[in-house]
């Protein structure tokens, strides 16, 4: 299952990157779902509420301690607007997950091989679905606060083998854990999905290289197998040379091998896939 980036503002699930990658892992064998998630795009415009009939307008959508704490962290309403879209694109996500578990007889999906990834909101969406614990973006919330969750299939389970993050982060999770009041890293245990992360040092104000260093070293200090693939991509004054890749880098390569390649590889080498 995929997961489009677009900062929790915008976004499709039928990016021509993500159609690419789909293909291509379908090709192979795969059984590909790239999702859709609601985004700021769907949670109206508020500017001119007062902060009460804010917090009325948002009852159903995020719980009450995810709002009050958004607005003791955010420094403008659209930034506010999107601290409560990542919640509601995490409950959106972990519900088509088990959407597809609960119909995996159906389009023939091998639930013991289930992986998760996502591109850059994407990816801090992945990383929030595999890490965090199952009644986590799932229970804070009722049938009674929103009676469309009864088609959700809340009593479906699932695990998560591996994770594909792409130029993400870990800045979710970093949410939830003030949210509740957490110690760092509180839901990181050594039972967690193994990861693959490919990720360019050029400068990235939104998610920049630091954070995959962060999370490679969560992973190594519990003994998960991780890797991190440090991107490269043309350099467009003289094609020829490579140069670190940013945000987005689709077309980011390492030893003459794209992000597709790699990370099917992972998956392919540490599921123990047979691939004919």
């Amino acid at each position: 299952m995929f997961i489009h980036g677009g900062g929790f503002t915008s976004g499709i699930k039928d990016n021509p990157d993500i159609v690419n990658m789909a293909n291509y892992y379908a090709s192979r064998g795969w059984v590909f779902a790239s999702i859709d998630y609601r985004t700021t795009e769907e949670l109206g415009v508020t500017d001119e509420m007062t902060t009460e009939e804010v917090f009325t307008y948002y009852n159903g959508m995020a719980p009450q301690r995810w709002i009050d704490t958004a607005t003791q962290v955010t420094e403008s309403r659209s930034d506010f607007k999107k601290s409560i879209a990542m919640y509601m694109a995490q409950r959106d996500s972990k519900a088509a997950l088990r959407w597809i578990v609960s119909n995996s007889n159906t389009y023939n999906i091998n639930k013991d091989h289930i992986t998760v990834g996502g591109a850059s909101a994407g990816a801090i969406t992945t990383i929030a679905l595999g890490i965090s614990d199952p009644e986590d973006f799932r229970d804070e919330i009722t049938i009674n606060d929103d009676p469309t969750l009864s088609t959700t299939n809340l009593n479906e389970t699932y695990s998560v083998r591996s994770m594909v993050h792409f130029w993400g982060s870990n800045s979710k999770l970093d949410l939830h854990e003030k949210v509740y009041n957490l110690a760092k890293y509180d839901r990181y245990d050594a039972n967690d999905p193994e990861l693959f992360m490919a990720h360019g040092e050029a400068t990235d104000p939104q998610t920049p290289y630091s954070e995959a260093l962060e999370l490679q070293d969560v992973y190594d200090s519990l003994g998960i197998y991780n890797h991190l693939a440090t991107l490269m991509v043309p350099n467009p004054s003289n094609p020829s040379e490579l140069v670190d890749a940013g945000h987005g880098a689709w077309d980011g390569e390492v030893d003459g091998k794209g992000i597709f390649e790699l990370s099917f590889d992972f998956l392919v080498e540490r599921q123990n896939l047979t691939v004919e």
